[in-house]
């Protein structure tokens, strides 16, 4: 995986890949794991901390995630995303700091515009007490020199709920009422003190009790491992790993198409209007923070990853379905009580990677493919407004009118944010919201395998050899009668 935190993403890469080859041989023991932990850090030197035991204590929490565990023993959790508190490190508590360029000033204006007492004249330049603080921003403002900068914590900052502060000690807290497991927080960390709890022990062991694991592929998949990558070429790779067989989320994203299609027909003629379903950290915005736009306004059809699953499991109730994708959030999603029939485990790019290197096994390109279970618009699910007009597909292949429709396409945190609270304020002018927390949609999540511009490129090149399929046409082919596409998993 290319991200600008590639020394933690090697080494959470090593400790999922070795945790795995342990689990295979029926090894991943006490005895074996120290043993990891101190191949990581043999010491007596550190690699890259203050002292190898601080090294150490780090390596072990994040072998207890890659075991789909609790980072801490100490500090337990009901989270998906969690806090790795050995790692976290050094990032200032106070936001606003005085810098270097403070000229001491006689005129104080920092002082003078502090309503706390804040503020007090130092030895050399002006100090600024963190515990009277309220991080109102008035002294930086009144500088005249621009001395006084607002350094927040790169995890805070990416968090666009407002769910992450810290404790008395200075380390990361994380509020589970508020967090909607978008993983944002993850990849800003720069010491690598935030993760999540990863599955991939879980999943081995089904493979090896003989259970038939099926691995789901998210539509943001085309792309990440190149042009020449395509969705039968890893489907090959999957099975070589110990996979029954795969199956491309953007067929859920034809059914999710068809389904909200009707409900936004029907919300069309009742003057409601509507927000999208597939991306669960949107719902979890929507459910935290906009609770009665959550019950009025949200879509109650699954998202495509819980349509294919339910497909899945309709022809095989005891398979073990996996989803494959760029976001932790659908770990959320897996474990969320507010809908029925969920998936077994949401497992990321880097961390599918991990498994097959685990086996040995690389993704190549293979000569005949033919694969293709999707049509193009339930593919492009993966970008911002694919959703939108995948739906508008389906109505205009219902026969209806959309040409007056307006759509309001979010992507990011804060356009997602401004949407719901328009919303709520009745104040949205168009008819529709399709929200995405991540930019530029899924291809931009969190646990992309490549920067998105290269994905982009490469998802060009593959979905110009996709048919031309129809959406309802292509759907005709499922039991669509056989399972539920509702939130809590009612029939129709």
């Amino acid at each position: 995986m290319i991200t600008n935190d590639k020394g933690i993403v090697d080494l959470k890469h090593f400790i999922m890949r070795e945790v795995c080859k342990l689990e295979w041989k029926d090894e991943l023991n006490h005895e074996n794991r120290e043993k990891l932990v101190h191949d990581i850090s043999p010491g007596p030197k550190p690699e890259y901390r203050c002292c190898v035991y601080k090294e150490r204590e780090i390596v072990r929490e994040r072998i207890r995630l890659a075991t789909g565990l609790d980072s801490s023993v100490r500090h337990p959790s009901n989270n998906v995303v969690q806090v790795i508190r050995a790692a976290c490190d050094d990032c200032p508590i106070s936001a606003y700091t005085v810098t270097d360029s403070c000229r001491f000033c006689l005129g104080k204006a920092c002082l003078n515009a502090c309503k706390f007492q804040a503020i007090s004249p130092g030895s050399t330049k002006m100090h600024i007490d963190s515990d009277k603080c309220k991080e109102c921003g008035m002294c930086a403002k009144s500088c005249p020199f621009e001395a006084i900068v607002h350094m927040e914590r790169p995890c805070k900052k990416a968090c666009p709920v407002g769910a992450i502060s810290h404790d008395e000690y200075g380390l990361c807290v994380i509020d589970e009422e508020k967090c909607i497991h978008c993983g944002h927080c993850i990849h800003n960390c720069p010491f690598g003190a935030i993760g999540s709890k990863i599955y991939l022990v879980d999943i081995i062991k089904a493979i090896k009790a003989g259970k038939r694991v099926i691995a789901m592929c998210a539509p943001a998949t085309e792309g990440q491992f190149g042009k020449d990558i395509t969705m039968g070429a890893l489907r090959e790779a999957l099975k070589k790993t110990g996979f029954a067989d795969m199956v491309e989320v953007g067929l859920g994203g034809d059914m999710t198409a068809a389904y909200e299609a009707k409900e936004w027909i029907h919300a069309r003629k009742e003057g409601i209007k509507m927000t999208t379903s597939c991306c669960p950290a949107f719902i979890s915005m929507l459910r935290h923070q906009f609770p009665e736009q959550y019950e009025k306004n949200k879509s109650t059809t699954v998202s495509p990853m819980v349509a294919v699953s339910r497909y899945l499991k309709s022809l095989d109730p005891d398979c073990v379905t996996v989803f494959v994708g760029p976001c932790i959030a659908k770990k959320g999603e897996t474990l969320n009580e507010f809908i029925a029939d969920r998936p077994d485990y949401a497992v990321t790019y880097g961390e599918i990677v991990a498994l097959m290197d685990s086996k040995g096994v690389e993704v190549v390109p293979i000569e005949e493919d033919n694969y293709q279970e999707a049509s193009i618009y339930g593919k492009n699910f993966a970008g911002s407004g694919g959703v939108a007009r995948a739906v508008l597909e389906v109505m205009e292949e219902m026969g209806e009118d959309v040409s007056d429709i307006t759509l309001l396409s979010c992507a990011g945190g804060a356009e997602c944010k401004k949407a719901l609270t328009l919303l709520k304020a009745g104040r949205l002018k168009e008819d529709f919201i399709e929200g995405m927390i991540c930019p530029g949609g899924c291809i931009g999540g969190p646990s992309k395998h490549k920067p998105e511009a290269e994905v982009t490129r490469a998802r060009s090149t593959l979905l110009k050899k996709a048919d031309t399929r129809k959406i309802l046409e292509n759907l005709k082919q499922y039991p669509m009668d056989k399972f539920s596409m509702y939130r809590d998993g009612h029939m129709e």
